[in-house]
């Protein structure tokens, strides 16, 4: 009970304060599923894209952090091949007094910043990190085939 109370309140706040960039929706059905999406940013490879992902929200949030799940397709060395992002606040340094907001933000930060830094994906890294021109190429051609 505390967790859906928690959920509805944050899920207020974002209506009331949304994030420029992000939608979020929550399943008619489950308010635990979330459907949100982030624009590409338009200083970034993936400028003009959209890109949906899929909050899941455990029964004892705000105790455990939710798992976000990339479902259209990316060229980034932070999201892997099955849709998983590699960032802290969902693992290692989430706390109970984190909100959906910063979650969302910090999603948004991490898609529009690709870094070679703690991947997920190693091999887009090295070339995100030694041949920056041909990562930023199948970035946008990834962007252009897959959320656009």
């Amino acid at each position: 009970m505390t967790a859906l109370r928690r959920i509805q309140k944050e899920l207020q706040d974002i209506t009331n304060r949304p994030l420029d960039g992000i939608s979020v929706e929550p399943e008619a059905d489950n308010l635990l599923v979330w459907k949100c999406s982030v624009k590409g940013s338009s200083d970034s490879p993936y400028k003009n894209g959209t890109f949906h992902f899929k909050i899941e929200l455990p029964m004892n949030f705000p105790f455990k952090a939710p798992s976000v799940t990339f479902l259209t397709k990316i060229y980034h060395p932070g999201i892997n091949e099955e849709g998983h992002i590699c960032v802290p606040i969902l693992r290692d340094e989430w706390k109970p007094s984190v909100t959906l907001s910063t979650v969302l933000a910090v999603i948004q930060e991490k898609v529009n910043n690709p870094s070679p830094d703690d991947p997920f994906e190693p091999e887009i890294a090295a070339l995100l990190k030694n041949d920056k021109a041909k990562f930023l190429a199948t970035a946008r051609e990834y962007t252009k085939r897959h959320a656009m």
